[in-house]
């Protein structure tokens, strides 16, 4: 195993401080859980000249649901703190599920949502199921804080919109709609590893017309994303045996696949209509219960 290169350490106690480093320094990285950082950094992947642990930021850590308004939580909430929590299994099903299929602990237990996010990898489960659930980021720089929904907060892959000295500090998660539902369903080669496949589904329903759809996909692209096609397949409609499978196939031809180690591109865009379509039914499904 290679060993890290020397490095700045720092601990802010406020955002503020955060930033402000974060503007100053070259080659600085955000550390919370470290567990994708840090190997990246010993395989020199990730070059950095200076950390930048926010844990001792008071605040950070906190989740909380806001009424009927919906769920936020912090930079620093951990995976397995939220896979925990009540309301998100009950709500945000679709959240819990991504969490809860984490083979490992550890990785729940240290990793946080935000960081998860942050990462810009294409097979982030976490992502897939925030962007289906509408979720929106809270990002702060020096002196300033802007609003962004997920979906265009990825510009490629290992890409964010992040400009020099910002952090994303919190995420905010819409309540669900009446008459709502939501799938999650993503292929694996093994427990643990990362996805083939991703598909998160969130649609609601009026008298079984859809008045709202959103399919996001993770791993059939350089980033995750809305089929925006494949949504408008469903706007307005209601949703028989042949709708759904009309937004299957649209689905897998928004896909922008490749052949690595995991699977081949033909593979992924084939079961990736095959993976819509059964999120759909178990949305469905959920609007029902």
């Amino acid at each position: 195993m290679r060993t890290l290169k020397p490095f700045d350490y720092f601990e802010p106690s406020t955002v503020g401080e955060a930033t402000k480093l974060l503007a100053k320094k070259s080659k600085v990285q955000i550390l919370s859980g470290g567990v994708d950082l840090i190997p990246r950094m010993r395989n020199g992947k990730i070059k950095a000249n200076t950390l930048i642990n926010i844990q001792k930021i008071t605040g950070l850590s906190a989740f909380s649901l806001e009424g009927n308004k919906g769920l936020k939580f912090g930079a620093t909430a951990s995976l397995h703190a939220l896979e925990l929590s009540k309301d998100v299994r009950t709500l945000y099903p679709i959240l819990y599920e991504s969490i809860h299929q984490i083979a490992s602990i550890q990785v729940k237990s240290m990793g946080t949502a935000v960081g998860n996010l942050c990462v810009g990898t294409p097979a982030s489960d976490v992502a897939t199921a925030v962007m289906a659930l509408g979720g929106e980021l809270t990002i702060t720089g020096p002196g300033k804080k802007r609003k962004e929904p997920i979906e265009k907060f990825y510009k490629n892959y290992l890409k964010t919109s992040l400009k020099k000295g910002e952090m994303v500090t919190g995420v905010f998660l819409p309540y669900p709609a009446p008459g709502s539902g939501t799938g999650f369903l993503n292929l694996v080669r093994t427990k643990g590893d990362s996805a083939k496949v991703s598909v998160a589904v969130s649609i609601s329903l009026n008298k079984g017309v859809c008045q709202e759809a959103k399919i996001a996909l993770g791993a059939v692209a350089p980033t995750v994303f809305r089929a925006t096609k494949a949504e408008a397949t469903l706007q307005g409609q209601e949703l028989n045996a042949d709708r759904i499978s009309m937004a299957a196939d649209a689905a897998s031809r928004e896909t922008r696949t490749i052949t690595d180690v995991r699977s081949t591109s033909e593979y992924r865009k084939e079961m990736t209509g095959v993976l819509v379509r059964r999120a759909i039914e178990q949305a469905l499904e959920r609007v029902k219960a």
